[in-house]
């Protein structure tokens, strides 16, 4: 990972512990608070670690049209097998069809191509797959700690919030990168993303603790939706007619995941 986004995602850690801790301490602390859950929550810090630093190696060696796609179709569908295997979720065949329509709508956005030139496809392959078992890896640890051992899901991510910023810290101070100033200078970003990051995250545990694993992960993906049209309307990215049917086929999925 680059030297100055280390810093930034580090400084997105630190913002988003500070603002959370309220709610996180004392969502520990009016549940029936038990010591094993923060090393649950710890490894969920972990693996948002590894699949932060894995993301953006894959992006430097890789083709971010073959990384996002793979990673992003992987990682819903393999969520939801791991779902069915090892925590017993029984979803609908209609649910299920919602899974594979989605997963189709995202392979269709990502590959509506990139700006860049491409770069070899058999190390963007391996990236968007390893990428796609992590997000597999940490969503059904995450079904696991707070929709079948009931953990409660601000206090479960703001321990995990804690643990990543303190694994990050050693790379947030790299030689020649100076902390405050990418503080200075990019301070809404961080601000935004050191809180909405971690809220997302939090509504995303709460509707696992509510619905299932194989329901929510497919769902949740309606975010590459909105990065796609965003990308094409505010950025002028190519291939503008693709992201829209892709993110149309996405939204079918979906509204099939709603009724099934």
């Amino acid at each position: 990972m680059g030297q100055a986004p280390a810093a930034l995602l580090w400084l997105t850690f630190v913002v988003g512990s500070i603002v959370f801790a309220p709610w996180g301490i004392s969502s520990l602390m009016t549940a029936d608070f038990q010591w094993w859950w923060l090393g649950l929550a710890a490894v969920c810090g972990i693996f948002e670690v590894i699949y932060f630093v894995l993301l953006q190696r894959g992006y430097r060696v890789g083709d971010v049209s073959l990384v996002y796609p793979i990673a992003r179709g992987t990682g819903p569908m393999l969520s939801v097998l791991g779902a069915i295997v090892l925590l017993g979720e029984t979803p609908s065949p209609l649910a299920l069809g919602g899974v594979v329509i989605v997963v189709t709508g995202i392979a269709v956005i990502g590959f509506a191509g990139t700006r860049g030139p491409r770069k070899p496809g058999g190390h963007s392959v391996l990236y968007g797959l390893a990428v796609g078992v992590l997000i597999a890896s940490f969503t059904v640890w995450d079904g696991w700690s707070v929709g079948t051992l009931e953990l409660p899901p601000i206090g479960y991510y703001w321990v995990a919030l804690v643990a990543q910023a303190v694994l990050f810290t050693p790379s947030a101070f790299p030689k020649g990168v100076s902390v405050t100033h990418t503080l200075r200078r990019y301070p809404i970003e961080i601000a935004v993303i050191g809180i909405l990051g971690p809220a997302s995250y939090v509504l995303a545990l709460t509707a696992v603790q509510l619905s299932s694993v194989s329901l929510v992960a497919p769902a949740r993906e309606i975010s590459v939706v909105l990065v796609a049209l965003g990308g094409g309307l505010l950025f002028k990215e190519p291939h503008m007619v693709q992201r829209v049917i892709g993110s149309a086929i996405v939204l079918c999925g979906i509204a099939l995941l709603a009724v099934g």
